[in-house]
């Protein structure tokens, strides 16, 4: 029964159609290929993404055993602290790794961190802090002269507190002015824009999915559809298998060996023409170099270089993150000191009249704690302030401008490079991922058709 089984299959195809063994291969075996290439294409997309967050469950043993498997397999996406064994998408799994040859290849050719702080013009940034902050600076100088000195807050008239609060309110436009274009002599060292990308991405992968998928949808599509190339690949196998036994150093493998082996490769080979034909070449080349001519994403350059630009201004180089970066990111104290000096200097003129007083009733200590305490109040407004939407989204304008005119004029080659070397290193784990899908397939075949 098994022999009955090998040579036709659980159904006897010759019978029921009153093909020869000839035709049944050369119709199913295209079919059953162009299936494998759209479900290795389909599935080798979701992998890429999903899912974002790692899912999986605990294995007896796996942790014993995780020490003892290669390097190659304990840094798949598949494996967790603890024995747990489950996946995750492999640009999310990735997104550390990816987020930095992003920044390396991409947004350090756009410019620098201090051509990025010119367009956010900060001008227009000290103007806006101005203004929203009015409201915001009356009730945190009372609250300053309160905490560092109360017995002197209480002692002052209502007019003398009123001087006060006008003469702060009145110099607020000069210092937001005078402090941000301070930082913006030394935003290279207050700011690392590497740091701030891979660091945001990283605690938001599903960030790096969106950015993805969002510029590539039209290509991933398109990968998706061209595992029908399965079809004439498998034509050829079928051709084959009519004629491998006429090989002599080939006849002694089996058919069953070469349906499995053939699908195998012909799931690897879809994986590879869609990646080849998406990403490569970035320039056009000459047809005998490559039939396609020209990659896809790249001749969709200008619009996939508006969706990434668009992507950095509002989920990356976004005015709260970099905010977030300059006020408490590693080199946030430098930021306080910046900030700091600027008050420090401005801090007699804005207690005017009563400069002298204070100093001389709170002593010169307690006096310069007020400075101090003056530069932290500024720095716990400023990132409600630029929180507001209005204004960010203003600001995330200017960036995508920026961004997509920078994108844009970048050589094909780099642009199509700094995409493809994001997922290059991962490439394998599709191309393996395809191969064990045709196999599978493959079975499938050998099972319904004999081999």
């Amino acid at each position: 029964m098994s022999v009955v089984v090998q040579a036709s299959g659980l159904i006897d195809w010759e019978e029921l159609t009153g093909q020869s063994k000839l035709v049944i291969d050369l119709v199913s075996i295209p079919i059953f290929s162009a299936l494998a290439g759209l479900l290795t294409n389909w599935t080798g997309v979701l992998m890429m993404f999903a899912p974002v967050r790692f899912t999986g469950f605990y294995v007896p043993g796996l942790k014993t055993l995780f020490p003892f498997l290669p390097r190659k397999l304990q840094i798949l996406p598949t494996f967790a602290p603890g024995g747990i064994l489950g996946f995750q998408g492999f640009i999310p799994a990735r997104a550390e790794k990816m987020a930095s040859l992003m920044v390396d290849k991409a947004i350090t050719k756009i410019g620098s961190v201090h051509d990025f702080y010119r367009e956010l013009e900060p001008d227009a940034i000290a103007a806006h802090l101005a203004a929203a902050g009015q409201e915001l600076f009356r009730p945190l100088v009372a609250d300053l002269m309160q905490r560092e000195h109360p017995q002197l807050w209480r002692d002052l008239s209502p007019h003398m507190k009123e001087l006060v609060h006008r003469q702060v309110e009145a110099k607020i436009p000069e210092i937001a002015r005078t402090a941000l274009h301070r930082i913006g002599d030394n935003v290279d060292q207050l700011v690392d824009v590497k740091l701030l990308a891979v660091g945001h991405l990283r605690r938001h992968p599903e960030l790096l999915k969106d950015i993805f998928y969002g510029m590539g949808a039209p290509e991933l599509r398109f990968m998706v559809r061209s595992g029908v190339l399965g079809a004439p690949i498998g034509f050829l196998l079928a051709v084959y298998l009519q004629v491998h036994e006429h090989f002599f150093l080939l006849s002694w493998i089996p058919s069953w060996v070469i349906v499995l082996l053939g699908a195998s490769l012909i799931g690897i080979a879809v994986n590879v023409i869609a990646i080849k034909v998406v990403f490569t070449p970035g320039e056009p080349q000459p047809r005998y170099k490559y039939p396609w001519k020209h990659a896809k994403l790249a001749k969709r350059q200008p619009q996939a270089a508006a969706d990434l630009g668009h992507a950095f201004a509002y989920q990356v180089i976004t005015m709260p993150n970099v905010t977030h970066e300059l006020l408490a990111g590693p080199r946030g104290d430098r930021t306080t000191v910046v900030i700091q000096d600027v008050l420090s200097k401005e801090i007699g003129v804005i207690l005017g009249p009563i400069t002298s007083m204070v100093r001389v009733a709170v002593g010169a200590s307690e006096f310069d704690a007020i400075q101090a305490g003056a530069g932290t109040a500024v720095l716990q407004v400023a990132p409600g302030v630029v929180q507001d939407a209005a204004f960010s989204k203003v600001q995330a304008e200017k960036i995508d401008r920026f961004c997509t005119e920078k994108l844009r004029a970048l050589p094909p080659g780099q642009f199509m490079d700094m995409l493809y070397s994001a997922i290059e290193q991962d490439a394998w784990l599709l191309y393996a991922h395809g191969g064990l899908l045709g196999i599978a397939v493959g079975v499938a075949h050998l099972i319904l058709f004999g081999a």
